[in-house]
């Protein structure tokens, strides 16, 4: 990697905040996240070519608004503020933002004012569609700042420093709505800032093993949580490029797994040269989760579990120092706050689940990743198809898939219901094509007639979502007459099941899991 090719991204809790340093690296430029509470000296260290300042939820006017030294815009490095980093570079210069009397959610469309070089290439007669999500706006431009765009509600929907290199947008040009979006970063990271394309999966493969090399001493070992999803066997087929035979992978059945999943994880590790052991620790998991109805303490119930599963597993050999996880970025950023002030939707048992106390250190390759970028990583390092679109499963288990309280019967009644649209999906060749599909059991019980007889038995939900990186997704609109074959089916051949629903929210304001 060009040490000198990097974009840094000031995190100021905005909840997209890794899609910029994404969509960056997209670009084949290396980028990284910082907190927009990092002392000015880490940031001069970093030796950015740029630096762009992320949305957030807060207001700038607030007391405790988070800031950013003022010094970072006198030196010299092009600046571009997203949102509430525009409002914020407004703000400490000397500009002016208020509460908006109309807010703006969702599109929007822009018109250029002006030739500039943020929105080179683009032209001053059209209107472009955007992304918005704000309720404050820049109402006065600090001294020697000019509106280069606007919208029906924003005078100054993009603005730049006539002298500076700073720029400042009040719409997101990292998300997928907007269609200029890669046209802007494309025009800051190479006309701007001056990067070149650099930094590819090729050699994060490199820097992560060699950082695994530099952190596992010489005789340490490490452990590998490995689910079999293609997280977890990158980050173990990482490890073990770095370590070799001192990797020892794990695989805990919780109890919690999808029918025959077992056997066909501990099958497709084989047939990959890892040595996987197999612990089974059903019992365990689903005796503390007995009577346990509140999502977040299954979750941290299972964090704990599993920790506390794998430290005993370490016990058993000298020189285990590590634990090494498959975490993702959406993981993170959805669990607690990472780097800045984000806000938590939820807890992941490897992140927000996890004790307080652990003995052993983590490792986490992919941790800053999307599942996009993992599935790059997955094709060059030769894993199968089967492995590489594998659909995402999550660590909880089929505990985030059973709303309530966790039963053996419960269990039973939805791994034959997901079975089913698991096969159903690949039958049509849809599985592949879209972004997840399982079924949901809920705690409801309805009404129905089967062989001329009253029923009164449990409700199944079926998700299928579409998604680039699981940060939002849409429910994906499948055909007819699959969705009355996977109703028929689980109806027909599930005992327990006498009722089928199709989930037709998106997310936001729903997540792709129910709990």
């Amino acid at each position: 990697m060009n040490e000198k090719e990097k974009i840094l991204v000031i995190d100021f809790g905005s909840q997209t905040t890794q899609l910029i340093a994404r969509r960056i690296r997209e670009l084949s430029v290396y980028s990284e996240i910082k907190a927009c509470f990092t002392h000015l000296k880490e940031i001069l260290e970093f030796h950015p070519k740029g630096i762009i300042l992320s949305g957030g939820p807060s207001s700038v006017y607030d007391e405790d608004a988070p800031k950013i030294a003022l010094e970072i815009f006198n030196l010299g490095i092009p600046i571009l503020g997203i949102c509430y980093g525009a409002q914020l570079m407004a703000h400490l210069l000397g500009g002016r933002v208020e509460r908006s009397l109309k807010r703006e959610f969702g599109q929007a469309q822009i018109q250029i004012l002006r030739d500039n070089p943020l929105f080179k290439g683009l032209s001053p007669e059209k209107f472009y569609q955007v992304w918005m999500s704000h309720s404050d706006r820049v109402e006065a431009l600090p001294i020697d700042f000019v509106s280069i765009a606007k919208t029906e509600n924003s005078p100054y929907a993009a603005f730049m420093h006539l002298e500076r290199p700073l720029f400042g947008v009040q719409f997101h040009p990292e998300v997928v709505h907007t269609e200029i979006g890669m046209t802007l970063l494309k025009n800051f990271v190479f006309e701007i800032c001056k990067c070149t394309s650099s930094w590819n999966m090729p050699s994060f493969i490199e820097m992560a093993v060699q950082t695994i090399k530099n952190k596992v001493k010489e005789k340490e070992k490490v452990i590998c949580a490995l689910s079999g999803g293609i997280d977890s066997t990158v980050t173990a087929l990482l490890v073990h490029k770095a370590i070799g035979e001192r990797l020892i992978p794990i695989f805990v059945n919780n109890g919690l797994l999808r029918k025959g999943e077992a056997e066909e994880v501990l099958g497709l590790m084989k047939n990959l040269g890892l040595t996987v052991r197999y612990v089974d620790a059903s019992s365990l998991f689903l005796e503390r989760l007995k009577g346990i109805t509140d999502p977040e303490v299954k979750r941290r119930i299972i964090g704990e579990t599993f920790i506390e599963v794998f430290e005993k597993e370490a016990e058993k050999e000298e020189g285990i120092k590590y634990l090494a996880q498959g975490t993702l970025y959406p993981d993170v950023i959805e669990s607690c706050s990472f780097r800045g002030p984000s806000a938590r939707i939820k807890s992941h048992h490897n992140v927000g689940g996890l004790p307080e106390k652990m003995q052993l250190k983590l490792i986490e390759p992919l941790r800053e990743l999307f599942k996009d970028e993992v599935r790059k990583i997955a094709e060059l390092l030769g894993l199968p198809k089967k492995i590489i679109w594998r659909q995402p499963f999550p660590g909880p288990g089929l505990a985030v898939r059973i709303i309530g309280e966790i039963t053996e019967e419960k269990l039973n009644i939805l791994r034959e219901a997901d079975a089913i649209v698991q096969e159903e999906m690949l039958n049509s060749e849809w599985y592949y094509k879209v972004w997840q599909s399982f079924a949901v059991l809920l705690p409801i019980k309805t009404v129905g007639v089967m062989g001329d007889a009253r029923t009164y038995e449990y409700v199944i939900a079926i998700r299928v979502v579409e998604s680039q990186d699981a940060m939002t997704a849409d429910w994906v609109r499948l055909p007819y007459d699959l969705l009355a074959k996977l109703a028929n089916r689980i109806i027909n051949e599930v005992k327990g099941v006498n009722r089928v629903v199709y989930d037709i929210s998106s997310k936001p304001p729903a997540t792709i899991e129910w709990e």
